[in-house]
């Protein structure tokens, strides 16, 4: 009986573990079979995700910022060595002699020789007398060429998760040494393992596990790429499980020089500015100043060591510790077999080479950041994001550069005119246009954009002073036909009184030039003797001309607005000087002239113009501008050695705390502005503090094209007059003045006083 009862309980505990077992059984199956459910969605999740990348599909969404072509030209001024780095830039490839590979050039004895990309494969080269370029020819056919131009290039994204600074290069475009450098300090097992290298992670967990901490990488460059391309920056288990998982797909969706290419245009190398930096090279011209097809072992072997702490391996903060992280590098490429003990040697022995530059130069932030605002202002951000587009920007890649350096070097020159105790250099702003198109070929927002993101070409709103100054005088032409650069003011003290105030302007020198003609005073910036041409005018017919402009600033009828009382920003100043460059027109600033997308849908941005006053009226006061230059307050411009045809202004407001020059030849006009932030005075005059830069932008800007003039429309003539009278000169004059009227207006009176 208790036998019956054991067996019935054997029975039923033996019942029980079968179901317990087939349970178990099952919901490990059921595990299994949701894990590879899971294991299947996510691996074809994650290799659509590779897939995508690797063909190119997210760069293809990325706006793309194009440099309008450049152009160089026979008898322009510049260099041996400026035009090797504006090669650089372009990212040509020197060669030590040129051969069949377009995108290089080599320098030969005094000549550079150059083969370029594109449409342009003819070998041609460039000869040069001291700081100017002697001639151009083709090298097999010996034709002269009057010219020589460079396809338009990409500069920056426009659009991005990150704002960071990039240009993609090809592996076959990238020296093998450079390669080789990031292999033999990365993963020297590259080409061997299939994602994952079983050896460098039982080195990093070992160190893990002793330290308790998920601190060691053992990372696979395939898995570096993974984790910056691919997934976030977080350090967890689950990620590190992740980034070896999505490596291995990596490798079976693509081959190693694949994966290499798109390492190294995506590795990260530290910061600069606000910009972070990615791929060989753009650190490349980052550092060294030239693309990485012209690095030296020893200069890819800084990069590589850059690589594994980029920001606290700064080569700018800290050379010393670079230089040794550089030799460590040089030494594992010699244990690699990369490079033999010699090659190394040299390379250890060779200075770092870095230039100081900074992520400004060939980059242009502040005007891509002005690019961006006006796509923003009217396209939905996010087609503006997804859509691939080649936006064809106006910019000058080589007027941007000179403008960039034009306002480093003017901001240092005055720094020992400074008041004294001053501890800091002022701030400063260029914009440069086409005054015809509006085209905005150059834009600089500060010093440094590394310091301050601030965008005073746009937004720092400054009184104008005495810029304001030739609006008056057109004005007066406009309102008053009879009225020219010969008519008499009298320049002596005066009140102006008006809705129950007064004022008493004094001019700059604090001296008064008595009777003097429109061009005289404007020339020398006469305050009171320009206050009472707008007075003769009428405040608010000056007013009126300048709204009919569309400047933003609100003027109000008062004398003192003669003397620029407001506030305007360097861009609205510019835009203002261009009716007076184009004849009347006024044109609005063009920032991209094209955008087309992945799919060759094109958008164009037209000219937008208007006009706003006569040819003749604006004629008549570019030629009055032209003696501010000639024996005005800007005659330093041809003491520093500019010679082309331009006109100009200077400005100064009364306390010294805005100082301005503006510009033009007959192609372009630039604007400058300089001063302190927090509006404390600079203590300089417009000649003194801008003049200086804009003479050194524009010198580089107008080099080869000299020889324009500015050409009077058909209502003007020329006639000599004797500067006393004002009236025709007779053979008696003892000076006489070469002077612009409108045909009805030519004087038939002879000089009276001799």
């Amino acid at each position: 009986m208790a036998k019956k009862r054991r067996k019935k309980k054997a029975r039923k505990y033996s019942k029980r573990r079968l179901r317990v077992v087939v349970a178990l059984l099952s919901s490990a199956a059921i595990l299994l079979f949701a894990a590879a459910v899971v294991l299947i969605y996510h691996t074809l999740k994650f290799t659509a995700l590779v897939d995508a990348k690797l063909q190119g599909e997210q760069s293809r969404r990325e706006a793309w910022v194009y440099a309008r072509p450049f152009e160089l030209l026979s008898g322009q001024r510049l260099t041996r060595g400026e035009l090797v780095t504006l090669l650089n830039d372009l990212g040509y490839a020197e060669r030590s002699a040129l051969a069949d590979e377009p995108a290089t050039f080599s320098v030969a004895g005094e000549d550079i020789h150059i083969l370029r990309r594109g449409e342009f494969r003819v070998p041609v080269s460039v000869s040069f007398d001291d700081h100017w370029v002697s001639a151009i020819h083709e090298l097999r056919g010996k034709s002269r060429l009057d010219s020589l131009s460079f396809g338009s290039v990409p500069v920056t994204t426009l659009f991005g998760a990150n704002r960071t600074k990039s240009r993609w290069v090809f592996l076959d475009e990238i020296p093998e040494h450079v390669s080789q450098a990031v292999l033999a300090t990365e993963d020297q097992r590259f080409y061997s393992h299939t994602g994952l290298d079983p050896l460098g992670i039982a080195r990093a967990l070992v160190a893990d596990l002793m330290s308790g901490e998920l601190r060691q990488g053992g990372s696979t460059l395939t898995q570096q790429l993974v984790k910056n391309y691919f997934l976030t920056p977080e350090r967890t288990w689950r990620r590190k499980i992740l980034e070896a998982y999505l490596a291995v797909i990596l490798e079976t969706r693509a081959e190693k020089d694949e994966i290499l290419e798109l390492y190294l245009n995506d590795v990260y190398f530290g910061q600069r500015g606000s910009f972070g930096i990615n791929g060989v090279e753009q650190a490349a011209h980052i550092f060294f100043g030239k693309s990485v097809r012209n690095l030296t072992i020893s200069q890819g072997a800084l990069l590589a060591a850059v690589i594994r702490s980029p920001n606290a391996s700064s080569p700018f903060r800290y050379p010393n510790q670079i230089r040794e992280r550089r030799d460590i590098v040089i030494q594992q490429m010699v244990r690699a077999g990369f490079i033999d003990e010699i090659q190394g040697a040299e390379a250890a022995s060779q200075r770092l080479g870095l230039v100081e530059g900074t992520v400004d130069r060939g980059e242009a932030p502040y005007f891509v950041d002005t690019l961006r605002r006006e796509l923003l202002a009217s396209h939905d951000a996010n087609q503006l994001q997804t859509r691939g587009l080649v936006i064809q920007s106006t910019m000058d890649r080589h007027l941007q550069n000179a403008a960039q350096k034009a306002v480093v070097d003017g901001l240092e020159e005055i720094r020992p005119k400074l008041p004294q105790g001053a501890q800091e250099l002022p701030q400063a702003a260029l914009v440069a246009l086409v005054p015809s198109t509006g085209d905005v070929v150059a834009l600089v927002g500060a010093r440094s954009y590394g310091t301050s993101q601030f965008n005073r070409a746009l937004d720092a709103h400054r009184q104008p002073g005495s810029a304001f100054k030739p609006f008056v005088y057109l004005a007066a032409f406009e309102n008053n036909k009879a009225r020219l650069p010969t008519t008499m003011v009298v320049d002596e003290p005066t009140t102006f009184r008006q809705g129950g105030r007064s004022w008493t302007p004094q001019n700059y020198s604090r001296r008064f030039e008595g009777r003097v003609s429109y061009r005289r005073a404007l020339a020398l910036s006469l305050n009171v003797a320009t206050a009472r041409v707008g007075q003769d005018t009428g405040f608010e017919n000056v007013v009126a001309l300048w709204e009919s402009m569309g400047m933003s600033s609100r003027l109000e009828p008062y004398p003192s607005l003669v003397l620029g009382s407001f506030e305007v920003s360097p861009i609205e100043l510019a835009t203002a000087y261009a009716v007076l460059a184009n004849g009347g027109r006024k044109v609005e600033p063009r920032f991209f002239t094209s955008l087309e997308d992945a799919g060759g849908v094109v958008e164009e941005r037209p000219v937008s113009s208007e006009r706003v006053a006569s040819r003749e009226s604006t004629f008549l006061v570019t030629d009055m501008l032209r003696s501010v230059i000639s024996f005005g307050t800007a005659r330093e411009i041809r003491a520093r050695g500019f010679q082309a045809q331009a006109a100009g202004k200077t400005g100064t407001t009364n306390d010294t705390r805005d100082a301005w020059f503006v510009g033009y030849t007959p192609d372009l006009l630039t604007a400058v502005w300089v001063g302190y932030d927090d509006n404390r005075p600079l203590g300089l005059s417009g000649s003194q503090a801008a003049l200086p830069i804009w003479t050194r932008f524009m010198k580089v800007a107008v080099s080869g094209k000299e020889k324009a003039r500015f050409s009077p429309p058909p209502g003007i003539v020329f006639a000599d007059i004797d500067p006393a009278s004002g009236k025709r000169a007779v053979p008696s004059c003892p000076s006489r003045q070469r002077e612009a009227f409108r045909k009805e207006a030519v004087p038939t009176e002879l000089c009276p006083l001799h």
